[in-house]
């Protein structure tokens, strides 16, 4: 370790924000599995959901495969729900900022799947035109591959720990635009193309245990747009880590609520995945020697998990039974769990859908004066 990494990582120490992710994060974790126990070995009703195979409809000759949209695909649980889903038969639609990255694990997945179906698209969350862009790019190829302009699946990934204030084109703090704002956006554009598929479809958000180490929220368009974050002298990124995915959950609660009051020929399910800890680059901008040092006793306490096992609770939301949907996934063989308590405040997440949708119509608005 050099002179510099070294003084990097003392200076990273003594920020508050290392002690919030190594102290409150762990507790948040522990708790929950604490609460799954109980759950699983004490309350009346533990309900385990079996995985249902893919549904495939004979509706329409032109729905070989059904269509599952996974951003941040390009690596740790992305690239591995790709494989997975790709060998389940599933047509599979990689989307990535990096189209290097999104090649290769294209090659990659074609080259262990003999019988696969890929598409990549390059896309950043964090850009509404950028979304937009990939939304009309997506159905442009639906119509030219004469596949059916629908979709069964999307799941929200794509996921970012920035330890520094980065503001974007349209004046948002980078990580809530990519954590939050991105998939709000992204989903409220493509849900009439789920809406539209002959076999029920679903959207699965992954958040993750951090979200219980909130214990106040105030939903505001500068808080949802991190903008807030900008006048502090010291930028707070596990405080904003944690508020982005409580949002998120709020946000597939809402959602829940929201497609239920639409009666739909075909319904559209929304469900919570909570891997727990994944060995992922998630914490590339965190000095090596502690993310190295985090995963080492993450480990030794038996609560690493690589990505090929972290999928597990994601791949129970993917093949829960149709009619499940605002439900939160957590701990693998299929079992739920209930979320934080500010996670179920209903009046909290019309709050926060209003204002969400408030600024997805100023992006709308926005892109139809550019354009």
């Amino acid at each position: 370790m050099g002179i510099k990494e070294l003084k990097g990582a003392l200076m990273f120490v003594c920020n508050g924000e290392f002690w919030r992710m190594g102290v409150i994060w762990t507790i948040s974790l522990l708790r929950s599995y604490f609460n799954l126990f109980l759950q699983t070995h004490f309350a009346r009703k533990s309900k385990l959901y079996d995985r249902s195979p893919p549904s495939v409809s004979s509706a329409s000759a032109s729905i070989r495969k059904p269509l599952c949209i996974i951003t941040g695909a390009t690596s740790g649980l992305g690239a591995a729900v790709s494989y997975a889903l790709a060998k389940e038969g599933y047509y599979i639609v990689l989307a990535g900022r990096s189209l290097d990255s999104l090649s290769k694990i294209v090659s990659e997945i074609q080259e262990q799947i003999d019988d696969a179906f890929v598409k990549a698209f390059q896309v950043d969350l964090s850009s509404y035109k950028s979304i937009l862009s990939f939304k009309l790019s997506l159905q442009q190829w639906l119509l030219d591959s004469d596949l059916h302009c629908s979709i069964q699946l999307l799941i929200n990934n794509a996921g970012i720990l920035a330890t520094s204030y980065r503001i974007t084109a349209e004046q948002c703090d980078k990580m809530m635009s990519t954590n939050y704002i991105g998939p709000f956006c992204l989903t409220k554009l493509l849900l009439p193309l789920l809406e539209q598929s002959h076999i029920p479809s679903r959207v699965v958000n992954v958040t993750s245990f951090t979200h219980r180490s909130v214990s106040s929220m105030e939903v505001t368009g500068e808080t949802i747009s991190g903008q807030c974050f900008s006048k502090l002298s010291s930028y707070p990124f596990a405080h904003v880590y944690e508020y982005s995915k409580l949002c998120l959950l709020l946000f597939t609660y809402e959602l829940h609520r929201q497609v239920g009051l639409v009666e739909k020929s075909h319904s559209v399910s929304v469900i919570a995945a909570d891997p727990g800890v994944v060995k992922t680059n998630i914490m590339r901008e965190i000095p090596s020697c502690l993310s190295c040092l985090a995963y080492y006793v993450l480990k030794l306490l038996g609560l690493l998990q690589s990505p090929e096992v972290g999928i597990d609770s994601i791949l129970d939301a993917v093949h829960a039974p149709p009619e499940t949907s605002g439900v939160y996934f957590f701990g693998g063989n299929g079992r739920t769990l209930r979320s934080s308590r500010l996670s179920y405040n209903s009046k909290l997440a019309k709050d926060l859908w209003d204002a969400s949708s408030q600024i997805f119509l100023e992006r709308q608005l926005a892109s139809q004066d550019t354009t």
